[in-house]
């Protein structure tokens, strides 16, 4: 678990994200991320989260409908 320190600036808090975590995870200047709030705080990530329930969606049609995609293709 790493520990950060939030900062102001202007009106609002900022943070930085550690050298480690920035190369794991590919980050890029200007890039977005997503906050998840749930019941016990929240999550910081570069995956959109609205993509990922797409990509689960065309997965389950993908598999339903394999041998169709294929002839389509």
């Amino acid at each position: 678990m790493k520990t950060i320190k939030l900062r102001k600036v202007g009106n609002s808090f900022g943070f930085t994200v550690p050298k480690e975590l920035i190369e794991k995870y590919n980050l890029k200047e200007g890039e977005e991320l997503h906050v998840i709030e749930k019941n016990d705080g929240f999550t910081l990530t570069p995956y959109d989260p609205k993509f990922e329930k797409w990509a689960k969606g065309f997965e389950r049609t993908n598999i339903k409908y394999k041998n169709t995609l294929k002839k389509l293709s």
